[in-house]
């Protein structure tokens, strides 16, 4: 555990710093032998991020100066999170920081800071909840505008952005339905239930590749938020879709999956030619490494698709001129509702990224505007929770093309296009743009 702890502080450290989590974490990882270690490292991390304005006003109250360590104050926060939130022995936890502490009075305040939370735990957690940094472990400046664009909603958002997130499938179409796989499922001894039209949450996550048929493409792992995308996107056999920004391609796969059992379907009925999906489907993102991702979850799920390395608010550089049928933008974002998979993310954003995304995704949003046919849908979709980002965004381009633009309206739950974080999705907004 004594390692653990170390690499943990470490990887805190230099999130806090500014580096991105998967940037530091997979490292760090690779420094472990067992799965068994791995995992836990993950928890460590990823719990401690998302509760750490709590963690840092226990440590504010338990000490009665200043610390000048910086990495001892590290190993303090993660000792704490496994103290409050983990099932790992107390003593065992305080004994391996204290030891991973060092010498002299940096031993001796290891010992008597995590001594003293556990005495005084009750004071301690009533001091952070009084101040909402730390009751709801996000910034000052996140808290305040959730309040003034939510506020019958902003407590639970934040509730939700608290928890550990729910490990959801879906299902390939292709292959079974829901009910069938659930019944696999429960064989295995994985209980789950359903959570969408093609989604089911287990109640607790399980490696993998101990899927039933997940080897063989038939279930992904995508939140069943995210999976409105391909839904609403609606892709027909025979036509000619774009999706944009398509790394790490959950959302690509999706909509080549329900496309092909639209071909399937009509095939029963003679209407096509049986195989394949009928559907000219091109994924683009501007990072090849990412890219890469795509072709190997279409790999694995036997699917096909044009994969394109380029930008999409710069199409001349590689659009062939003929215009697509359907757009999926899932454009870049301040992923404000997903932080509870990437809690770094609440820590390293501030209040001016917002209208620098913003500004990004209206150019993205004009560039792929001119590659849509008359008559084609573009689904404009992100993974954030801010105003500016979503209807903001969708009602400044609204005004921009009154002449060839409608929004088209949604189902429920999407009657306004928003989804808020919840126990069961993430945070996610949608908008059906028809081009007239």
């Amino acid at each position: 555990m004594r390692k653990l702890q170390k690499l943990a502080a470490g990887v805190l450290e230099e999130v806090l710093a500014g580096t991105a989590l998967h940037q530091v974490l997979p490292g760090r990882l690779q420094q472990l032998k067992t799965p068994g270690e791995r995992g836990a490292l993950q928890d460590i991390v990823y719990g401690s991020l998302r509760q750490l304005g709590r963690l840092d006003a226990w440590l504010a109250a338990l000490l009665e100066r200043p610390l000048t360590d910086p990495q001892l104050g590290w190993l303090l926060r993660v000792a704490l999170y496994q103290l409050a939130y983990t099932r790992a022995p107390a003593h065992v936890v305080v004994h391996n920081a204290v030891t991973a502490a060092g010498q002299g009075w940096r031993r001796g305040l290891a010992n008597a800071v995590l001594r003293n939370f556990q005495r005084r735990r009750a004071e301690v957690e009533k001091i952070a909840d009084e101040q909402p940094s730390a009751r709801w472990s996000h910034p000052d400046w996140w808290i305040d505008r959730l309040q003034a664009e939510y506020p019958n909603h902003w407590q639970g958002i934040l509730e939700a952005s608290l928890l550990h997130p729910p490990f959801t499938l879906r299902i390939n179409g292709r292959h079974g339905d829901v009910a069938t796989y659930l019944q696999r499922l429960n064989e295995a001894g994985m209980p789950a239930h359903q959570t969408g039209p093609d989604a089911v949450t287990l109640e607790r996550a399980v490696p993998v590749h101990s899927l039933p048929g997940f080897d063989l493409g038939q279930v992904s792992v995508q939140d069943a938020g995210a999976q409105w995308a391909a839904r609403l996107l609606d892709a027909q056999p025979g036509e000619r879709v774009l999706d944009a920004c398509a790394a790490p391609g959950g959302k690509t796969g999706h909509i080549l999956e329900r496309a092909c059992a639209k071909t399937a379907q009509g095939a029963s009925v003679g209407r096509r030619a049986p195989g394949g999906c009928d559907v000219e489907l091109t994924a683009l993102d501007v990072d090849a490494a990412r890219l890469a991702r795509v072709q190997e979850n279409l790999d694995r799920l036997h699917l096909h698709a044009t994969l394109i390395e380029g930008d999409a608010a710069q199409p001349d550089s590689w659009w062939d001129g003929r215009p697509f049928d359907r757009i999926l933008a899932d454009v870049p974002c301040s992923a404000s509702g997903v932080v509870r998979r990437n809690p770094d993310i609440k820590w390293l954003r501030r209040p001016n990224d917002i209208a620098q995304f913003s500004a990004q995704q209206a150019v993205m949003l004009e560039s792929l505007w001119r590659l849509l046919a008359t008559g084609g849908t573009l689904l404009y979709a992100t993974c954030s929770i801010f105003g500016e980002e979503n209807d903001g965004q969708v009602r400044a381009f609204m005004k921009r093309h009154a002449q060839d633009a409608e929004r088209c309206p949604l189902p429920e739950p999407l009657s306004d296009g928003s989804l808020l974080p919840n126990a069961e999705h993430d945070g996610f907004f949608y908008a059906l743009l028809r081009k007239t």
